[in-house]
């Protein structure tokens, strides 16, 4: 049994692991998400009263907007051990049950990607979540029988990307459904300057604005542009952070002025000169950039559409108007690209 299944506050993710030191361990240091923040709140100070577990809570939202962190906090905020694991990690059903038989009273357990997880293993956790009750299985064909098992009271949060992947019967369970938005610079800019002060960097006004305009949109994006610029302000200048010394360091980095990377822009070009502005399938846009097409969908494509530079058809992905300006190419009149928006 891999040390994930069994040790609570073990991550999977390496980068997880490094950005651990920057998360918010309350609420009230949490920058962002103001709403959920609010709900949080409400049902946290509920239980607290009550002296029961939280509900069960979902927590959707592309890759980095703070679904691992809100997690912890919610452990913390409750005074209990937090657990983690994934959905991809959680092959068999007595991985599963391995977990939560080591749960104590009020614990919370934090499966990501939780859209993955197996037939299997999701059958486990339904009375697990609706009566904490655990079912065994014991011996194998006409002699097996099964065991149930009597649970303290837990916690699942379960943090997804793809919240349309996630069956009913799973997605009712849950208390509380949130899905987290994408941060806008002035909140980037906070959690850049709180993450600066952790870190023992100094920064300044602009320094920290420069790097949250280009984090598109998402807290770890921001905490790994800080600590590549912190990198070049220690090689390359005194190591404070200003704003020249920020646009360099990123410029350097391959990082442009919107927050698009060297995967971004071949993908731009690629749909703008290749494909000359689509209609072009997914995968068949993945394979020119060499990328997977999971990653394409869900890292790259979100805030290329979001900034209005490509757009998703029937037909395929569609360049549009801003793609070819930002790639330095002219845009094409309606009639000599291969289909539009609208086409037949």
């Amino acid at each position: 049994m891999r040390d994930e299944f069994l040790d609570p506050g073990v991550a999977s993710d390496v980068e997880e692991v490094v950005e651990a030191g920057l998360r918010p361990r309350a609420l009230a240091e949490f920058v962002g998400q103001r709403e959920l923040k609010e709900h949080l709140a409400i049902v946290l100070e509920a239980a607290r009263r009550r002296g029961q577990s939280v509900d069960h809570l979902l927590f959707a939202g592309p890759p980095g907007l703070g679904k691992t962190t809100l997690a912890s906090i919610v452990a913390t905020e409750m005074g209990v051990h937090l657990h983690i694991t994934s959905g991809p990690a959680l092959e068999r059903a007595g991985d599963l049950a391995a977990i939560l038989t080591k749960l104590e009273e009020g614990d919370v357990l934090f499966i990501d990607e939780i859209h993955r997880l197996s037939r299997a293993v999701e059958e486990i956790l339904y009375p697990a979540m609706e009566d904490f009750q655990l079912d065994i299985v014991v011996g194998k064909g006409p002699a097996a029988s099964s065991i149930r098992l009597t649970m303290p009271p837990f916690t699942l949060v379960g943090a997804t990307t793809r919240t349309g992947m996630i069956t009913g019967p799973l997605r009712d369970r849950f208390g509380l459904v949130a899905r987290l938005d994408y941060y806008d610079a002035d909140e980037l800019q906070q959690i850049v300057t709180r993450a600066a002060g952790i870190l023992g960097v100094s920064i300044d006004t602009d320094g920290a604005w420069q790097i949250a305009r280009r984090s598109r949109g998402t807290p770890r994006i921001a905490n790994r542009l800080l600590r590549r610029v912190r990198d070049f302000a220690e090689v390359r200048a005194d190591g404070a952070i200003t704003a020249e010394i920020a646009h360099d360091g990123l410029a350097l980095f391959g990082v442009d002025d919107l927050g698009l990377d060297k995967v971004d822009r071949a993908l731009l070009t690629a749909l703008c000169q290749q494909f000359r502005g689509g209609p072009v399938g997914l995968s068949t846009l993945a394979i020119s950039v060499g990328e997977q097409p999971d990653t394409v969908e869900d890292v790259y494509e979100p805030f290329l559409i979001q900034q209005g530079m490509i757009a998703r058809t029937p037909r395929g992905r569609v360049a549009m108007p801003a793609a070819y300006r930002h790639v330095g190419l002219p845009v094409p009149a309606p009639a000599d690209r291969q289909g539009g928006l609208f086409d037949a």
